[in-house]
This record gives C-alpha cells, structure tokens and sequence, in this order.
C-alpha cells in the first residue's frame, strides 16, 4: 500500500508542478521526498517499484516524453537520498552527490526541453549568466570583456549552486519531518548542524 500511495503521490506533484501556477518551489522540494521516505521505510526494491509506478503514472497523465522527465532529475535524486539516509551516511557525501545528480538532470531536462519547443533553451540560461557577470564586473570596475567560455562556466555554476541549495534544503525538510514518521535519517555533521538546528515544525 505504501508503495501505491508514494508513487501516486510523486505523479500527482509532478503534475502539479507542470501545471499550476503557484507553489512550484514547494512542489519542487517535495517531488523526491514521498519515493525516499518509501526507500526508508520499505528498502530498495520498494522504492525502484515506486519510481516505475511514479513514472507510469506521469506517462499516462503527461504523455511520453514529459512522464520519463520525472527522473530527472527528481526520481533518481529520490532514489540516492533514500539509500544513503537508509544506510546513515554522512551529509557530505548525499549532498554534494546529490547536487551533482540534480544538476545533471537539469541539463537532460533542459535539452528534452528544447528539443520539445525547438529553441534552444541553454541560450536563456547562457544569457542570465553574462547579465550576472557584467554586472560583477562592474562592481569591482573590471571593463575587460567577458567571453563565451567564462559564460558558460557561470552558467554551469549557477545550476550547481542552485541544486547544492535545494538539496541541503531536501536534507532539512526530512530531518524536521521523517522522524515524525518513524523513519529518521542520519544527523548533520557539525558545521551543519546550526543550519538546521531550529525545527520550524
């Protein structure tokens, strides 16, 4: 039951997160925590059932090509967060793989994206990195200009800082919650703890 409940969850926050108008960053923090409480309660094999059942779901609501997305890059962050907080491994290591897992999900979602509209989406993100860059270059009076290469490695640190931040948040959020649901995770090292010492719940 838990696994049907989970899943039917994880699809029906993916569909809201495409279409409704509001709330989409609480949806985007929640989409990986219903399949990684599973994976905690239940152990892998439940949670890989889970994310079928989750992605079938979204296939039957969304179509073909937006269900799969919800992998990406959400049920596999579901799916890594849920194994190393089941086995208590350190929040260095489920962090900072979990951001890298985030970001690169983003960029498949990006490119499927773009593909699906037939513009290139990158540009979007490419153009808002050398806005940020000139503006720091004006900041500190540097009037050298700013190439291609420079963009798109602030372009990609922007997605990697973007992802390390929802992800410590993910963190958080089922710190403060799954031991209210008899599933707690591993405790933050010390030079986190006083980020998430204050439970807001």
């Amino acid at each position: 039951m838990d696994t049907a409940y989970l899943a039917a969850a994880t699809g029906l926050l993916w569909l809201a997160l495409y279409y409704l108008p509001v709330g989409s960053p609480l949806f985007r923090l929640a989409l990986p925590l219903p399949l990684a409480l599973l994976q905690l309660r239940h152990g892998w094999r439940c949670a890989v059932e889970g994310q079928a059942v989750a992605c079938l779901l979204a296939v039957a609501l969304m179509g073909p090509i937006r269900g799969p997305l919800l992998l990406f890059p959400y049920g596999l962050l579901a799916l890594w967060l849920g194994w190393c907080w089941r086995r208590k491994l350190n929040w260095w290591l489920s962090w900072s793989v979990g951001s890298l897992i985030g970001a690169a999900g983003f960029l498949v979602r990006v490119a499927v994206l773009s593909v699906l509209v037939g513009e290139n989406l990158w540009v979007v993100i490419t153009t808002a990195a050398a806005g940020l860059l000139e503006r720091l270059a004006g900041l500190v009076d540097l009037v050298s200009a700013i190439d291609l290469a420079q963009v798109q490695v602030a372009a990609l640190l922007l997605v990697l800082v973007q992802n390390a931040i929802v992800v410590l948040t993910l963190h958080a959020v089922a710190y403060w919650i799954f031991p209210r649901l008899q599933a707690p995770i591993s405790e933050p090292p010390a030079a986190l703890r006083a980020l998430v010492a204050l439970d807001p719940l």
